[in-house]
């Protein structure tokens, strides 16, 4: 096969011979820009993240399209407002936070994790000694979200130094077996929140809080391995948080951590419920005498199965609830008992959960200082109803990190077209809930359309998208209640199918062969050869956004018989589109998708030809919806006393009757017939000047039709006659486009729907055969839109008598119009738009057999509802 790539910057050039072929001189497409994977938020808002999308050594502007490799280069440049999407991925690196939003516009670095596929940070398969991962130091107004973090030896997971208004949120702390801490706050800080986090650590304390950080909250975690250790730390919120150690103090209150509030948290010192060597060093909360002071302490659910004291205050060991709260009158809620607490295995961290039974549950004070609106795994907290409520506002809030909940009740996830919306507009979604009443029903749903690089991860069960093309559309959903902490069994990948609307353009030549138009030379295509046009823009809409262009094809000058396929580059159909004998000039409208930058067209034969391509419109998100029609005659005027058009005189062809006010463009099935001189035949606005552009190309004596879409002007179009000679003309309407229709154009590959051929049975005289549209997707949620009309191109062989062919809707009754003439033994084919009605019926309208092939570029749908 020979190939023949055209040139990125299409030129408008003069054009060499071939009167009636030429066209004007305005080029309709632009330079091939640079691919763009997903549009790119608005400014100033979102920086992305991606160790697997980002370049080595390209541009790195933090855009989708060109992500930062490392968390630190977004670091350095974000600002308030920010929100840096950190996403899949492990990042071997030290990040240092240092810039600062304000308290209305915090910085925001939020890691986007899904099932199995964490955001890893630090230590994470490499033995390189990294110290503390990641520094929050002398910054304010930050919020660090998702990461989970591996944290080096005798060194601190996460640090935060002389910062004030920090969160740190649904983190995932992986200290060493001799880590420092897990996670310490330090220097001058204040206001430092960590929340729903699993942080462990083999060596010092799970969280530190070291002199000088005043009012930290703690809230909602499972502290594993150490406890919670504050030191000189005043105003210490510890609330709804798991503390599961291995034989040390669960919360530790030490020197001057005075006005802390200690509630709803399970302390559990003997993560195997055996009795501890040393049971005076697991005490479940130790409050000294300096921290003694407005200190308060309740709700809390110690398991005494260590061996220590519940409660170590004010110097004074207590082995039971009622000698603490008779000797300090805190913990009038507490209890002791075992929690039964059960470990499940997330994805890349463990955590607890309660059993059926446990005394945790709708027990906890809802009140509490620092208490959050959902659980460790953002999960809404929900009414067991197995157990009485004894808790404080709802009644049945848990203590401890993680919230109870009920069976999952799960809807289908679905993929629909937006009703009322634009024609691209779609909205996907689920339902994921708990079986159990709950305060306010609460999970999280991830969106990832095909094509996409990243997912969109929200609390909202739908998420509404404009697409940039028509045809099927896909979107994978999935819904947790783990916060994607583990695999969730709900997921799926519902489809839908979209349609775009019509634009049409005075016709702009595109190519022509003969003149290097389009192309690198002026040689024709050869044997077999394919010549590549790329889409970059048209009419400066972007070749991103177009679904489809309507072309007139033109193959003139060929050596020997052939045909010509037009199509989305990427594979040759089974499909052709213009099919001629040697020497002659043949035109064909082609409504060819555009799916990956570039329309290719296909010579297949063993001669040579040149072709000729004129644009006639094209379809995106805007522009006119289409109205179809039963074929309707509009103009013969073999009948009437007008007669045939003179030569090279125009003729108007008023429409008004059977077009809305308003009306855009015109899809005519025209044919010439009793030519008595060579020329060509030009549909253009009515009172416009005559283009150079042509539809027909006929010789004297020949019948030929060709499928015309054409701007209309006032209900009105021009035909002029460009020949020496009259023609007889028919004109017969299969529809319209204006703002006011509705129906969409839907691509799909080239396809073949019937080929008699293939059962060596032609389609017999005065006969018929049905044929069935194919569809962009057969199996949608909700269903598929149906179509309305199909898109195609028809093509009669070896036919024995002369006649025609006509397509009209199924079922219905036939028309006079004609789609397809033809003489003995000849090849003819001409594009179709036609109405669906069970499916669409060709008729052979001739005394003899014909061979009829039907190929199929896309169909037409009604609105969304």
């Amino acid at each position: 096969m020979t190939t023949r790539n055209t040139l990125a910057r299409l030129a408008v050039v003069p054009l060499i011979g071939g009167a009636g072929l030429v066209g004007p001189a305005a080029p309709a497409m632009g330079a091939t820009p640079a691919p763009v994977a997903q549009a790119a938020a608005a400014p100033g808002t979102e920086l992305h993240v991606s160790s697997k999308y980002c370049s080595p050594t390209g541009t790195r502007d933090g855009s989708p399209a060109a992500p930062f490799c490392t968390i630190q280069a977004a670091s350095d440049v974000a600002g308030p407002g920010q929100t840096v999407l950190v996403h899949p991925g492990t990042y071997q690196e030290n990040v240092s936070f240092t810039r600062s939003g304000t308290a209305d516009a915090p910085i925001i670095f939020r890691a986007v994790p899904m099932p199995n596929d964490p955001v890893r940070v630090g230590k994470y398969g490499t033995t390189a000694e990294m110290g503390a991962i990641i520094v929050v130091a002398e910054a304010h107004d930050v919020v660090i979200e998702g990461f989970d973090v591996y944290g080096e030896s005798r060194a601190d997971g996460v640090a935060v130094i002389d910062s004030s208004r920090i969160s740190l949120d649904q983190l995932t702390v992986h200290g060493a077996s001799d880590g420092a801490t897990g996670v310490n706050v330090s220097g001058v800080s204040d206001d430092v929140r960590i929340t729903r986090s699993i942080i462990s650590n083999g060596g010092g304390a799970t969280v530190d809080l070291d002199p000088g950080a005043t009012n930290v909250t703690v809230a909602g975690n499972q502290l594993l391995g150490h406890g919670l250790l504050a030191t000189m730390s005043p105003g210490v919120t510890v609330t709804g948080n798991t503390v599961v150690t291995n034989c040390r103090v669960g919360i530790d209150l030490y020197a001057g951590s005075t006005g802390a509030s200690v509630r709803n948290n399970i302390v559990q010192t003997s993560s195997s419920r055996q009795t501890c060597p040393e049971p005076s060093w697991a005490p479940g909360i130790r409050v000294d005498a300096s921290s003694e002071r407005d200190t308060t302490a309740d709700h809390n659910l110690v398991d005494p199965a260590s061996g220590g004291p519940l409660y170590t205050w004010h110097g004074d060991e207590h082995a039971t609830l009622a000698s603490f709260t008779a000797a300090t009158g805190q913990g009038g809620h507490d209890v002791a008992a075992d929690p039964l607490l059960t470990k499940v295995q997330g994805s890349w961290a463990g955590w607890y959960r309660t059993k059926t039974g446990s005394p945790a549950r709708d027990s906890a004070d809802a009140g509490a200082r620092g208490a959050l609106d959902s659980d460790l795994l953002d999960n809404a907290y929900a009414d067991d109803p197995g157990v009485t409520n004894t808790g404080t506002g709802s009644g049945y809030r848990d203590r401890g990190a993680v919230e109870a909940q009920g069976t999952q009740v799960t809807q289908p996830q679905y993929l629909r077209r937006k009703p009322g919306g634009g024609p691209m507009d779609v909205v996907a979604g689920g339902s994921l809930r708990t079986s159990w009443t709950v305060e306010r029903e609460r999970a999280k749903y991830a969106y990832q359309f095909y094509g996409d690089r990243y997912w969109h991860v929200t609390d909202a069960s739908s998420l509404e998208r404009t697409v940039r093309r028509a045809g099927r559309i896909c979107v994978q959903v999935l819904g947790t209640t783990s916060n994607f902490r583990i695999a969730n069994s709900y997921a799926a990948s519902p489809c839908t199918v979209v349609g775009a609307r019509f634009t049409p353009v005075t016709p702009t030549r595109l190519l022509d062969t003969r003149s290097g138009l389009g192309t690198t030379s002026t040689k024709p295509l050869g044997q077999n050869g394919t010549l590549l046009l790329p889409v970059s823009s048209v009419a400066g809409v972007s070749g991103e956004d177009i679904t489809a262009l309507v072309l007139n094809v033109t193959v003139t000058q060929p050596t020997d018989p052939g045909f010509i396929t037009v199509y989305p580059y990427g594979g040759l159909p089974n499909a052709s589109n213009v099919n001629f004998v040697a020497g002659e000039t043949v035109p064909n409208q082609v409504t060819v998708p555009v799916t990956n930058g570039y329309i290719a067209f296909t010579h297949t034969g063993v001669g040579e030809v040149h072709l000729v391509a004129d644009l006639q419109g094209f379809y995106t998100g805007s522009g006119s919806g289409f109205a179809p029609t039963a074929p309707v005659r509009m103009l013969d005027t073999r009948q009437g006393t007008a007669g045939p058009i003179a030569a090279n005189t125009t003729r108007t062809l008023d429409l008004s009757a059977k077009v809305p006010a308003g009306a855009t463009a015109a899809v005519l099935n025209v044919t010439v017939t009793k030519p008595t001189a060579n020329g060509v035949l030009k549909l253009f606005p009515y009172g416009t000047a005559v283009p150079v552009a042509s539809n027909l190309n006929f010789v004297t004596g020949q019948t030929i039709p060709n499928l015309v879409t054409v701007p209309v002007v006032d209900g009105k179009v021009s035909i002029r006659n460009a020949s020496s000679g009259t023609t007889h003309v028919v004109a017969d309407l299969a529809g319209w486009f204006s703002p006011a229709a509705t129906q969409t154009f839907v691509p799909i590959a080239p396809t073949r729907l019937l080929d008699t051929r293939d059962s060596g049975f032609p389609l017999g005289a005065w006969s018929s055969i049905g044929v069935e549209p194919a569809v962009a997707e057969k199996t949608c949620t909700p269903a598929c839109p149906a179509p309305t009309a199909l898109v195609g191109n028809l093509t009669v062989t070896r036919p024995t008598a002369a006649g025609v062919l006509i397509a009209y809707p199924g079922g219905q009754q036939r028309p006079t119009a004609s789609n397809v003439n033809f003489v003995a033994g000849e090849t003819a084919s001409n594009a179709a738009v036609v109405a669906t009605g069970w499916g669409v019926d060709v008729w052979n309208s001739s005394p003899g057999t014909t061979h009829v092939i039907v190929d199929q570029s896309g169909y037409f749908i009604g609105p969304a509802s």
